[in-house]
């Protein structure tokens, strides 16, 4: 059940950001900063990590979970280091997740070539 929930949920959130383009005069860009904004305010407010809990990976892969991953280091980095560390633990929070998509970017990058339409 677990996977089910993390593919509805997961696909609730990318149906509302394809909602949100297709429907309105919003860019992509605009939703992508909305749905991180969103995540950090309530990741912040503490309503995203029940959700996360809920939904798995569902919750915490799209863009929404990235928003709260920085909210999340934030907090944290406030409380251990004060003003300092609320700058510097949203990207400590998030590290992992840009390394990530940097190596498979890369990755990607190297191992297919793109083709003129």
């Amino acid at each position: 059940m677990q996977y089910l929930w993390a593919f509805v949920a997961g696909g609730a959130i990318c149906v509302a950001a394809q909602l949100l383009v297709d429907l309105t005069s919003i860019t992509p860009g605009k939703v992508l900063v909305l749905f991180v904004s969103a995540g950090v305010v309530l990741g912040a407010l503490g309503f995203y990590q029940p959700f996360i809990e809920f939904a798995g990976a569902g919750a915490s892969v799209p863009l929404l979970g990235f928003g709260n991953s920085l909210a999340r280091g934030a907090i944290k980095g406030a409380a251990e280091n004060g003003v300092l560390g609320a700058f510097t633990g949203g990207m400590t929070g998030t590290a992992a997740g840009i390394a990530a998509a940097i190596l498979f970017g890369y990755l990607a990058a190297v191992l297919f070539q793109p083709k003129s339409k």
